[in-house]
């Protein structure tokens, strides 16, 4: 389990890698205004991935329960009638698409930018309705635990968007340019996935003939939770943008956007966590392994937590300053503001979206979750449209950041419930530890900055290596010490015997 998550880890390293070259380029090629319409633009045409009705994660869990099951009949009755609605969706995409292009021209995009931005919107729809289909190379991948050779194909596609940006921006600074590398590294992100799918894995059809209108209904019966689980998260992440562009002004997206990349890139290896344990709780459900599933929430709740810590304070205390220095100087207050406030939120927020939801999911007990996702999302856009105008940007981030908590608050006591573990028990393994553990570097974090201070990129990598040097003893010699569910002793056996050779 640990190498599937490291593999995850390795993508969200490369994506912030090439996301940290891209995002200062696409600004300065593009300019302020043309970065803050390519912000609009994605989070309109992602709010029409809702229309994948929860399909996605409903394939893993089915593939995944047939694959445990030894049953390749059903296993493809599964992945055919996922490849029947991935293609209807598609279809329906592209209609809605054509609808939200003319509600796109209701925003004040400035004049230079109008002709090009609604050509790039359109090359969106075209992406996302075919990225439906694009879909199904990783629910087949990840039902048969291949999370290895799928990240491979995805750090290839990373790369591949990294250096058609680079290139192709460099000779036609574009939003149409901008949007055609999106649908270019979609294609090559499917293609090479569905030829290592036919290699490894020949049992596996990927074939109209075996759509199945059961199957259909069951995947309904479990992707309809999925879709609003869904459709919470794009109201809890994606509709900032859309309240900042008719509030505030599309010129000031561009703030709020790299704050929250930040955040969104933390969230990615919590996310990559729960990738894995989806489908690993189903197995251990349908193998009636229960301790080792109550075991697996406790270790990697923990862990979560422990990562969103060293990060998260890290952000919390010299992000401004490295945004200031990654961007542009101007950045650092507005922005800095929004990193601050979404961050400390998501200490509460990420270990259970990283690991208590997808148990939920994994077992089929979604509902409670859904609605309080739901809800959250809907309080997340009441409040940021009340808070905007009065506290700017800041209003916008505080209305993101109260509603997931009070989600994770709500969403931790059900999966307890259902694990049959006491919330006190769980409190009481994952939390003190490792607060008490996160004390010291934060002291350290706080001397860099008032006594050193840290104005370049040296300065940023040597901080960053001191903090995680200094968290990881301390999680040998605190957090982890004589934990039940995380073994150091033979691991740092090795470690000795190997630094002696």
């Amino acid at each position: 389990m640990l190498r599937n998550i490291g593999s995850n880890w390795a993508l969200t390293l490369v994506t912030i890698a090439a996301t940290y070259v891209i995002t200062p380029f696409v600004i300065r090629k593009l300019g302020q205004d043309g970065y803050g319409t390519w912000t609009l633009i994605t989070a309109m045409t992602g709010y029409m991935s809702l229309l994948a009705l929860g399909v996605p994660m409903a394939c893993v869990r089915y593939v995944s329960q047939h694959v445990a099951e030894g049953d390749p009949r059903a296993m493809n009755k599964a992945i055919g009638s996922c490849v029947g609605l991935y293609l209807l969706i598609g279809v329906a995409a592209l209609v809605i698409g054509a609808v939200m292009t003319a509600a796109f021209t209701l925003y004040d995009v400035p004049q230079t930018l109008r002709g090009q931005a609604r050509v790039a919107f359109m090359v969106m729809v075209v992406q996302v309705s075919v990225g439906f289909i694009g879909l199904l190379p990783e629910g087949i991948m990840f039902a048969h635990h291949q999370f290895v050779v799928r990240n491979v194909v995805r750090v290839g596609a990373v790369l591949l968007r990294l250096v058609l940006t680079i290139g192709l921006l460099s000779m036609n600074a574009s939003l149409v340019v901008l949007a055609s590398i999106q649908l270019v590294c979609l294609l090559f992100d499917f293609t090479v996935s569905m030829l290592l799918i036919r290699h490894r894995f020949p049992a596996v059809r990927v074939t109209l003939a075996d759509f199945d209108w059961v199957m259909v209904r069951r995947i309904f019966s479990f992707s309809m939770y999925v879709l609003l689980l869904s459709a919470g998260a794009r109201l809890s992440f994606e509709t900032d943008a859309l309240v900042i562009g008719a509030v505030l002004g599309v010129g000031a997206i561009g703030f709020y956007a790299v704050a929250n990349s930040l955040v969104v890139y933390l969230m990615e290896f919590t996310i990559a966590i729960a990738a894995v344990v989806a489908p690993m709780t189903t197995k251990l459900s349908t193998e009636g392994r229960v301790p080792e599933l109550r075991g697996m929430f406790l270790k990697w709740s923990k862990v979560s937590l422990s990562i969103s810590l060293m990060a998260g304070l890290f952000l919390v205390v010299l992000g401004p300053r490295f945004i200031a220095w990654w961007i542009d100087p101007s950045y650092e207050r507005p922005a800095g503001a929004v990193l601050q406030i979404l961050m400390i939120s998501s200490l509460a927020f990420l270990p259970v979206r990283g690991v208590a939801l997808p148990i939920l999911m994994g077992l089929g007990k979604p509902k409670t979750a859904t609605i309080a996702f739901v809800l959250a999302g809907l309080a997340n856009l009441v409040l940021s449209l009340v808070l905007a105008r009065p506290l700017g940007l800041a209003g916008v981030a505080l209305g993101t950041a109260i509603p997931n908590v009070a989600f994770a608050a709500v969403v931790l006591d059900v999966a307890c419930r259902e694990l049959e573990i006491p919330i006190a028990t769980y409190l009481r393994y994952v939390v003190p530890r490792a607060m008490l553990g996160s004390i010291p570097p934060l002291a350290l974090l706080l001397w860099i900055k008032l006594r050193i201070g840290v104005e370049n990129l040296a300065g940023f990598i040597a901080a960053g290596s001191a903090i995680v040097v200094l968290f990881g003893l301390v999680w040998v010699m605190f957090v982890y010490r004589h934990d039940p569910y995380v073994e150091l002793s033979p691991r740092l056996g090795r470690f000795r015997a190997w630094s002696r050779a």
